[in-house]
């Protein structure tokens, strides 16, 4: 029974870390590379996103809840896994450790970014253009913000490419390869659209 409870827990954790939570971080990317396009075009966007209806509801249940269970399960599991890397030394087991580092590294990130940013709007802050640029105008939150929009994004897609396996879709090795090719891409695509929205707020 314990063994078929941690393995739904797992495979729970699995989704969300996908669905919603990847696909939250994709569109929170995408809505900040506007600030590429200048103040104007990030506040444009941003405000699309503010006003959306049912906004509490959505950041409740498709954006906090599913995060928040992702977190605290994958901190169990990040602290409970064997590593093996300095054994072996397989590109899967090096891909296994800096999931688990990545997930601590986003945690920390997630939590600080959310205080600087929703919990200062509920605050009264409005969040737009400027907020970020004073908040990046320091060399440290820069490099701060750098280091947590990368290892989200790694943890994201390379995530993404063993929730394929643990889900079934991805089962022959071949398969395994392209999806981590792939997965590599898009990881490599993402931090490109999340470097130059930090560029363009600085």
């Amino acid at each position: 029974m314990t063994g078929n409870r941690e393995f739904v827990f797992r495979r729970l954790h699995s989704l969300l870390g996908v669905i919603p939570v990847g696909i939250f971080l994709t569109e929170h990317l995408l809505v900040n590379h506007y600030a590429t396009g200048g103040a104007e075009s990030f506040n444009k966007a941003a405000g699309v996103m503010s006003n959306l209806p049912f906004r509490y509801f959505l950041e409740a249940f498709i954006i906090f809840l599913p995060l928040l269970y992702h977190a605290i399960y994958g901190l169990y599991i990040a602290f409970t896994a064997r590593n093996n890397v300095s054994k072996y030394g397989f590109f899967r087991n090096w891909m296994f450790l800096l999931q688990r580092v990545t997930g601590v590294i986003t945690l920390i990130f997630v939590a600080w970014h959310v205080w600087q940013t929703r919990i200062q709007v509920a605050l009264g802050d409005e969040a737009n253009f400027q907020m970020m640029a004073d908040i990046l105008s320091s060399p440290f939150m820069f490099w701060f913000y750098l280091i947590g929009i990368v290892s989200a994004i790694f943890h994201f897609t390379n995530g993404l490419a063993t929730f394929l396996i643990s889900w079934g879709v991805t089962l022959s090795p071949r398969s395994q390869v392209i999806t981590t090719y792939v997965t590599m891409v898009l990881f490599i695509v993402l931090s490109i659209i999340g470097i130059q929205a930090l560029a363009a707020f600085v």
